[in-house]
C-alpha cells in the first residue's frame, strides 16, 4: 500500500486508478498523469477561499447548481471522454468549483468540467494555477475561471468562447469594484466583500 510520496516515482505517469489506491497523508493532484504536490495554504488564502465559497453558497441556496471547496476531486477527461479510471490522467482539487450539470457528480467528486472554477494563488502554486491548470481548464471546457490573488486583492476572470478559448474579461481592483459570474445568473458581489475576511 502506498502511504508516502517517497514510495512513488515522481517522473512516472499515473492514472486515476492508481491515485485511488494511495493512502497519503498529504493531498496531491494528477496533471496529465504527473503527480503535483499541493502547497500548505496560508491563513489569508484560506480566508479568501472560505469567503468565495460562502458568497457562492449563499447565492446558490435555491439554485440547482452546487458549490464545492477543496479537497474535492475533479476528474478531467481527455479528448476520448472516457470515464474509465485507468484512462483518466488528470485529477485536480480546485479551491472552489461550481457544478450545474448534476449528472457529473458521484460519490468520488466530479467527472468532467465544472462550470466555474476559482483558484486562489499561493506562492508555491502560482505557476500551476496561471499556466498548467489554466491550460487544463480551457482544454476541458470549464466555462469560467477565476484566478484570485489574496495578496494583490484582484480577480482575473476568463470565460470560454464558442471556439473553446479562454477570453480575458477583467481584473477587478478597488473597494467599489463589482464582480459577477457570467455562468451563474444574478450572482455578483463587491470585491471588498471577498477580501474583507482577511482583516
Amino acid at each position: 500500500m502506498i502511504t508516502s510520496l517517497d514510495q512513488l516515482d515522481l517522473e512516472k505517469k499515473y492514472s486515476y486508478a492508481d491515485y485511488l489506491t494511495w493512502r497519503l497523508d498529504e493531498y496531491v493532484e494528477l496533471l496529465r498523469g504527473r503527480i503535483s504536490r499541493m502547497a500548505t495554504p496560508s491563513r489569508a488564502h484560506q480566508l479568501v477561499v472560505g469567503q468565495s465559497y460562502f458568497l457562492l453558497r449563499k447565492h446558490l441556496d435555491k439554485n440547482p447548481c452546487q458549490v464545492y471547496v477543496a479537497p474535492f476531486d475533479v476528474r478531467l477527461l481527455d479528448k476520448k471522454k472516457t470515464t474509465l479510471e485507468k484512462e483518466i490522467f488528470t485529477v485536480v482539487q480546485p479551491d472552489v468549483c461550481v457544478v450545474c450539470d448534476l449528472s457529473k457528480l458521484d460519490d468520488k467528486g466530479c467527472i468532467g468540467a465544472p462550470d466555474l472554477v476559482v483558484e486562489v494563488l499561493s506562492p508555491g502554486t502560482q505557476q500551476k494555477d496561471i499556466k498548467d491548470k489554466f491550460e487544463l481548464y480551457e482544454f476541458n471546457g470549464v466555462k469560467e475561471y477565476w484566478i484570485v490573488s489574496a495578496a494583490d486583492e484582484t480577480i482575473t476572470i476568463f470565460n470560454l468562447d464558442d471556439a473553446g478559448i479562454f477570453q480575458f474579461r477583467k481584473i477587478h481592483i478597488g473597494d467599489e469594484s463589482e464582480v459577477n459570474a457570467k455562468v451563474i445568473e444574478g450572482f455578483s458581489f463587491k470585491l471588498i466583500d471577498l477580501f474583507s475576511a482577511k482583516y
